[in-house]
């Protein structure tokens, strides 16, 4: 079952790179977790903090065209380390702003690192896939996921023991700078960059998508704006809603994010037995299943299986969609991954602001029910994709 995981164990390249993949998902899950403190400090309503959490996407817009000649310049290996070090670093700030200006500011600029990493890794495994023909993005966000999921439960339980939020994120920050320093040596073994020819380098933007792009693109931001609002919202759903004390609030975070690890580290099995297309309509259900016990607010323990539905339904969206969007027909090359990560990111990113919004005109069990409507939908249009 586990086979395809084998180049993990076998190959230190492979394993290095996944580690970063970790490290940021560990990053963003510590984050997740300080959420509440900020929203508690600030004395901020559910519209407020949508639009505090706006600032981090617009960081992301803001570098999503500059990681491209940066990567160019430093190559993927050495600017995963650098950015990866600068997130750690910026999502230090937000929690010891004094004020919330201040706090907007900081998840600019983190947000900024954060998509320079996310290219930057991306690219990585990419390379790796391609020279030595193997399969590894989906296990590399599964290896996210995972280190979203345990960052989450430190986090949350740090705060909850009374550890100021800030002081988390800096001993955070010193174990990526030591993590960095260890893998330069293994990711030296990581294939060059392919050098593209000027034609294809002014095709790697937007592009104005066509039919089959725009399929793509419309299931992406469904399952984008439900991920998104699982890591920005679960823990203040957790606190505000359900009543959970401080020690448990990235609990529900973090079993959605371990069985969305789950999902992806299994997934080119799965993808490759039922077909891609069979796997994105089942999880839309299980997703809005999973959202739909969370609505409903019973025991504890229904709730984490709410949260569990909601990860195995999502785990597998973002990699099939990578892939379609890649092999997009009547497209230059690279130009249809790199224009469904636009809307992508921004559903992920900006998604959150749109719930708190909705959160303040209504609930947030009302604004949950909109993502699970949003999961039925990618799963009904799914039914039009190819299989890829």
């Amino acid at each position: 079952m586990f086979k395809h995981l084998t180049p993990f164990v076998r190959t230190l390249v492979v394993r290095a790179t996944g580690t970063i993949f970790i490290a940021i998902g560990f990053i963003f899950g510590c984050w997740t977790a300080m959420i509440p403190a900020i929203k508690v400090r600030f004395e901020l309503d559910e519209a407020q903090l949508g639009l505090l959490l706006l600032f981090l996407p617009a960081g992301v817009v803001v570098m999503n065209p500059l990681s491209i000649p940066l990567i160019r310049r430093l190559g993927s290996s050495q600017m995963s380390r650098l950015f990866l070090v600068l997130t750690a670093l910026l999502f230090i700030f937000p929690p010891l702003m004094p004020t919330i200006e201040w706090v907007a500011a900081g998840l600019f600029l983190a947000g900024m690192a954060f998509s320079a990493t996310n290219i930057a890794m991306n690219t990585c495994a990419a390379n790796l896939e391609q020279d030595r023909n193997i399969n590894i993005i989906a296990s590399c966000h599964g290896l996210w996921s995972l280190g979203a999921m345990f960052g989450a439960i430190i986090a949350s339980m740090l705060t909850g023991f009374g550890i100021a939020p800030f002081l988390t994120m800096i001993f955070l920050f010193g174990i990526v700078i030591l993590l960095a320093i260890g893998l330069k040596r293994p990711l030296v073994d990581l294939p060059a960059d392919q050098q593209e020819s000027s034609t294809e380098k002014k095709s790697k933007g937007f592009v104005m998508p066509n039919r089959a792009l725009w399929l793509i693109i419309t299931i992406s931001i469904c399952v984008y704006l439900m991920e998104g609002t699982m890591a920005d919202w679960s823990a203040v759903y957790m606190r505000e809603v359900l009543g959970r004390p401080e020690t448990q609030v990235g609990w529900g975070f973090a079993v959605y994010a371990f069985f969305m690890a789950s999902g992806r580290l299994l997934g080119d099995q799965l993808i490759a037995r039922f077909t891609s297309k069979m796997v994105l309509q089942v999880g839309g259900v299980i997703a809005a299943i999973g959202l739909g016990l969370l609505i409903l607010q019973p025991a504890l323990l229904l709730i984490l299986v709410g949260f569990a539905l909601a990860g195995i339904g999502v785990s597998l969206g973002a990699p099939i969609l990578y892939a379609a969007s890649a092999k997009a027909p009547g497209l230059p090359p690279g130009a249809g991954l790199a224009t469904m990560n636009t809307f992508a990111m921004g559903a992920f990113l900006a998604g959150p602001a749109f719930i708190g919004f909705i959160a303040k005109w209504y609930t947030l069990p009302f604004a949950f029910g909109i993502i699970a409507i949003g999961a039925l939908l990618w799963a009904f249009q799914a039914r039009w994709m190819k299989a890829v």
